[in-house]
């Protein structure tokens, strides 16, 4: 039984999966209460499952990127719960758990974007192969105007698109001619259901003892030109 959380940003989900079936799964957006509300809706989660805290086996948790509150309060949680029950800590980016719920848009690049605050994003782009979405390279800390000049091919975009995304979208459409859309809503949700499929791929590959709660720490992205 594997109970993944994820507080990377302001959208907050949680996950119980036995390894077989998503359980349960619960994601809303918090303005910024993550401290107050986490703790409170574990308990609910595992109550409403009739599964209790020494029925876990492994635990998944989004290390980022993201905004700095919001994976501490994540990270340490999940630590503090493995490490008191001697379980496996699998840290999942938050891009890679976003890259997990598309369908394969074949021809098209897939570019994953998470909020970074004062109008940044944080941004990485994948490839369907094998089956599955495989990273380009690492995630950058850059602007939306920066992202959509670096497209060079059909894409398609998910995860956090505000007000400036849309309309900066919009005008590289329209202005620009550049090849790219927006994923549907649904699909932009970042679900801790896909992070917990994750961290259970990795615990087969890899085996309990190479997820040590001790070692999970969280991914901050930073450049030089945008501090």
């Amino acid at each position: 039984m594997l109970l993944a959380i994820d507080t990377a940003t302001r959208l907050m989900s949680l996950a119980l999966h036995d390894g077989h079936q998503l359980l349960a799964e619960q994601t809303w957006y918090t303005a910024n209460n993550h401290t107050a509300e986490l703790a409170p809706a574990v308990v609910d989660l595992l109550a409403r499952c009739e599964v209790a805290v020494t029925d876990l086996t492994a635990m998944g948790v989004s290390v980022g990127p993201g905004s700095f509150t919001g994976l501490r309060i994540g990270v340490a949680l999940a630590k503090g719960m493995a490490a008191a029950q001697h379980l496996p800590l699998v840290g999942v980016s938050t891009l890679d758990t976003l890259a997990a719920g598309q369908p394969p848009y074949l021809r098209h690049a897939l570019i994953t974007v998470v909020e970074a605050g004062r109008g940044r994003i944080i941004a990485a782009t994948y490839r369907w192969g094998k089956n599955q979405w495989v990273s380009r390279g690492e995630a950058q800390l850059m602007t939306w105007q920066t992202l959509l000049e670096t497209v060079d091919g059909p894409a398609y975009i998910t995860g956090d698109v505000d007000d400036k995304g849309y309309a900066a979208v919009q005008h590289a459409q329209t202005d620009a001619e550049v090849p790219v859309r927006i994923a549907p809503p649904a699909w932009r949700l970042r679900r801790a259901g896909f992070l917990a499929e994750i961290a259970y791929e990795r615990l087969n590959e890899l085996g309990n003892d190479a997820f040590d709660p001790a070692l999970a720490a969280p991914l901050y992205v930073k450049t030089r030109d945008i501090p």
